[in-house]
């Protein structure tokens, strides 16, 4: 089973509303909706609340519940990377959790017991979601999402890279904040509040998991501000046309 996750309302419910022959179940406060995707895939899709545990919750409930051996967790992300803009697309290659330090018993960022830092995306799905992505920005934005939308949030000519993503417990909306993280974790992309989280269920179960997300903010004092509208008016598009050519391409 593929298992459809997104970090935002308002993309969960552009997917839903993109399934037939719908079933719902409510487990845990959460609602899983399993059906058809564009006619080609049966997948299941929920919502994974905010932060990551939470986030872990929801992925452990998708494995135990509904057999998922695929996931893939699409949402927002606030830059990190310099040169990154609002409305470019990072497909995860690895995920760490920057506000994970159990030091002196273990190196900072090492998730204890399992002895790693960080968690890998699947090379298969990575591609096909990168593949995806470009498909989406340059076929089917100007379509999905009105010119006047795109020249608010200066999109123009957004980009698809790969790239670490890093995860936490805190919405960054304060420049000398993110500039501490830049300096601790210069390698970092972008950051969001779940990803790493998912990241670990998945490899403890043995679950193949790709990652996309969308610029939204640049993680600073206007975070507070872009964030809500993009989500509303930017966000839902972005993950329904990149997961429909991902569906499409399988």
């Amino acid at each position: 089973m593929l298992a459809l996750i997104s970090a935002m309302p308002e993309e969960i419910s552009a997917v839903v509303e993109s399934l037939t022959d719908v079933t719902t179940q409510e487990i845990g406060q959460r609602q899983f909706h399993a059906g058809v995707f564009h006619g080609r895939r049966r997948v299941v899709a929920v919502f994974s609340r905010i932060g990551k545990v939470a986030a872990a919750a929801t992925v452990t409930q998708l494995i135990t519940t509904y057999g998922a051996t695929h996931v893939v967790f699409s949402g927002v992300a606030g830059a990190v990377q310099h040169g990154l803009a609002i409305g470019d697309i990072v497909v995860g290659t690895e995920l760490i959790q920057h506000d994970l330090d159990a030091t002196p018993i273990f190196p900072r960022y090492e998730v204890p017991l399992l002895g790693r830092t960080t968690f890998a995306t699947d090379p298969q799905l990575r591609a096909q979601l990168s593949a995806a992505a470009e498909a989406f920005v340059r076929h089917d934005l100007g379509a999905r999402v009105a010119a006047a939308q795109l020249r608010h949030f200066g999109i123009r000519a957004p980009r698809v890279l790969g790239g670490l993503i890093a995860s936490g417990d805190k919405f960054f909306a304060n420049a000398a904040d993110l500039a501490e993280l830049r300096q601790r974790l210069p390698a970092v992309a972008c950051v969001e509040m779940e990803g790493a989280a998912v990241a670990q269920v998945c490899a403890e179960y043995g679950v193949r998991l790709g990652v996309v997300r969308t610029i939204s903010d640049t993680a600073d004092e206007s975070a507070a501000h872009d964030f809500p509208r993009f989500a509303r008016e930017i966000a839902r598009h972005y993950s329904v046309g990149i997961l429909s050519r991902f569906l499409i391409a399988l």
